[in-house]
């Protein structure tokens, strides 16, 4: 009875990967590939991308960690590990660096893009890849047993010692600029927290405050916080108001509109005309009728105020946020 031929699966699967027909499909013409631009740094090491390597010896990177687990014990960390997300994601937006020698045997550092497939191209979850060792490589050629694996071998390591020793300094570099990277992220939160507390400590704007007599610096700072905090319009309603109310509207942040109600006062518009010639315009609006309070108005927020902006903390006085609209205040107005 003859034997069933085993089909491309079974072949694929298999420890020895020297079927002639698996190669003669997949091998590629290595005198095209600068092999040494395979060779990365990470760790402090330098190794190969089992997609490359994968991609050298005409095979699957699946089916070559496949291979390589089920000879697991010949590959210890030292000569095959897995790369974090980290050290992945900085990979693949590193060119690659090699060397190569000019007429008087210098060796120059240079870049150069890596002539493989892009790293992470590889479909489906993105998972770190395995990384190889000179040892590791090395070992390879145990598991892959083949002719062009032989080969293949011989090139990569003729490749590892052809790469001046200088790349190690350029592995130093990268880890220490791994290490800063961390230490800052570190300081960032550090800082962060510190920022957290400290406004959580810090003086805030009550709903209302009062002030008793002779307290007239402590009203002018509330009112001028309260000012600085708007985000788009400020709002002074308020019978007597003079150059003093100016002063303090120019307070708010670039943007934020400003508007006064206020009575007719001759005085008041021509300050307000020379002021509006020079710096960001506040509106002036001629109150209706006589109103007994006076109101300021935040952008969706009404404050009560117990005294004219002028006259704040000269007497006892109060200011308080109220629960009604700033809408309901201004249709009241006309």
């Amino acid at each position: 009875m003859k034997k069933e031929k085993k089909n491309a699966k079974d072949i694929t699967k298999c420890d020895n990967l020297n079927n002639v027909q698996q190669f003669e499909v997949q091998k590629l013409n290595l005198n095209g590939i600068d092999i040494k631009s395979l060779i990365r740094v990470v760790r402090g090491q330098q190794v190969m991308l089992d997609s490359d390597l994968a991609m050298l010896y005409g095979v699957d990177t699946r089916s070559l960690n496949q291979s390589v687990k089920r000879h697991i014990r010949r590959f210890p960390d030292d000569f095959m590990f897995q790369l974090t997300k980290r050290e992945f994601e900085l990979l693949k937006s590193q060119k690659e660096t090699s060397f190569t020698t000019d007429r008087q045997g210098v060796s120059t550092l240079m870049s150069q893009i890596v002539i493989s497939k892009p790293i992470g191209k590889r479909g489906g979850t993105q998972k770190p890849p395995y990384v190889f060792t000179r040892n590791g490589v090395g070992m390879l050629s145990s598991v892959l047993r083949s002719e062009i694996a032989d080969d293949v071998n011989i090139r990569i390591m003729r490749a590892f010692t052809a790469i001046p020793d200088l790349i190690n300094n350029n592995a130093l570099i990268m880890q220490r600029i791994l290490n800063i990277e961390q230490h800052q992220t570190e300081t960032d939160e550090k800082v962060n927290q510190i920022l957290i507390t400290i406004e959580e400590q810090a003086p805030k704007l009550l709903p209302e405050q009062v002030f008793s007599t002779g307290c007239v610096w402590d009203a002018w700072t509330y009112i001028s916080d309260l000012i600085r905090s708007a985000k788009k319009r400020v709002i002074l309603i308020d019978n007597y108001v003079d150059d003093r109310a100016l002063l303090l509207l120019d307070k708010r942040l670039e943007g934020v509109e400003a508007t006064i109600y206020s009575r007719y006062n001759e005085s008041l518009l021509t300050d307000i005309q020379k002021h509006n010639s020079q710096y960001s315009e506040i509106k002036f609006i001629q109150l209706p009728h006589r109103n007994h309070d006076r109101f300021l108005i935040i952008d969706e927020d009404s404050y009560l105020l117990g005294a004219s902006v002028k006259d704040m903390g000269i007497g006892l006085c109060a200011i308080t946020k109220m629960i009604i609209s700033p809408d309901v205040i201004l249709r009241m107005l006309k």
